[in-house]
């Protein structure tokens, strides 16, 4: 009776372990990522007196920045995704080659990935200013003339299209080094048979590229675009450092902007909550999208 009773305890503790273990991670979550997802969904709901209203959305779809936002993060995403895939496979191709230096080139493609939002911000922002040391270089290398400058943040006219593009490019360079290390990963763990066997067949370099590697590379390749789709959305540090709140408006951009900026008007938090609402649907949507157009769920459904 006794033996059996300390079996049947000993099964419900071995049952119960695996949930203990993980009990810390949920009291965490729950302590600090559910509860204030409830609140902002429940803040996005209610007026300043706590009343249901969808008046909050309206206010968020007719405030003037909303849809340059919407825009502005829309050709982010589509440029900066685009431009950094094809760098970062092309640096992950290059590197896997392990040609002699390439440990010492991979530590220095990973710099900017080491480097803070605010470290960046600032190296950059004294760079691009008139006196900065872009326009120093390019003095020195005989670019521009003694006296020339180049306003890379506007100057008197700012040209929106031109401080997009910058922003494009910085985030690039910070980015590309985290999705070339996915692809690298995803690269050394593919078996050299397959790709040999291309070759002996009489494929060339983009021939086993195009038919064998980046069909197997799949899994990684949705897995590195999908964590920038996101986080691409959700860019706004770099921004605000460079510009400042409003010259570029971003969608995230705005939701810091009503909740720290502007905290003292009545409809401060309702905003900034509305906006992180329509931000997560975005997310998500464009999350789901990207797998049903790369085949992930066809996939799925097919195994």
């Amino acid at each position: 009776m006794v033996a059996t009773r300390s079996k049947s305890l000993r099964k419900m503790w071995g049952q119960a372990t695996p949930y203990l273990l993980i009990l810390p991670v949920v009291i965490y979550y729950a302590i600090f990522w559910v509860r204030p997802v409830i609140a902002v969904i429940i803040g996005s709901f209610t007026d300043a007196s706590g009343v249901f209203t969808l008046q909050n959305f309206v206010m968020v779809f007719s405030d003037e920045n909303f849809w340059p936002a919407l825009n502005n993060t829309a050709i982010i995403v589509l440029f900066s995704v685009t431009i950094e895939f094809i760098g970062a496979l092309f640096l992950a191709l290059l590197i896997n080659r392990k040609f002699f230096g390439s440990g010492i080139f991979l530590f220095l493609t990973l710099i900017p990935m080491a480097l803070p939002a605010v470290a960046t911000g600032a190296m950059w922002i004294t760079g691009l200013t008139a006196h900065g040391w872009i326009n120093s270089l390019l003095y020195y290398l005989g670019v521009l003339a003694e006296g020339e400058k180049i306003y890379w943040l506007g100057g008197i006219e700012p040209n929106p299209t031109k401080l997009l593009a910058l922003v494009i490019i910085i985030d690039a360079w910070q980015v590309i080094p985290s999705m070339m290390i996915i692809l690298l990963a995803g690269l050394q763990n593919l078996p050299k048979a397959a790709k040999e066997a291309g070759y002996v067949f009489g494929g060339n370099f983009m021939t086993v590229l195009r038919k064998i590697t980046m069909p197997m590379l799949r899994p990684t390749i949705q897995t590195a675009v999908i964590l920038r789709l996101i986080s691409a959305i959700q860019i706004w540090l770099i921004i605000v450092l460079l510009l400042g709140f409003g010259r570029i408006p971003v969608l995230v951009e705005r939701i810091v902007y009503y909740h720290e900026e502007v905290p003292g008007l009545n409809i401060s938090y309702q905003m900034a909550a509305g906006y992180t609402i329509v931000v997560s649907t975005i997310v998500s949507l464009t999350a789901l999208v990207y797998l049903r157009v790369s085949g992930a769920f066809k996939k799925e459904e097919t195994a």
